[in-house]
């Protein structure tokens, strides 16, 4: 095999992978900011208050 296409292949693999690095760093990068939305959305769902039947009328309500 000539020097010239052992070279220009083993150029063409570093590309390759230096691509697939910068790909799955981003894509673990955007799957880590969803997760932290999520954790952050979930601790504002805790600010909820419950709801708690009142035995007078029969009506939830907070409390």
């Amino acid at each position: 095999m000539p020097p010239l296409i052992a070279f220009a292949g083993a150029l063409g693999g570093l590309a390759v992978v230096r691509w697939a690095y910068k790909t799955a760093v981003r894509i673990n990068r955007e799957l880590e900011e969803a997760r932290l939305a999520r954790v952050a959305e979930s601790t504002r769902t805790a600010d909820i208050p419950t709801l708690r039947r009142d035995p007078v009328t029969g009506a939830y309500r907070p409390g």
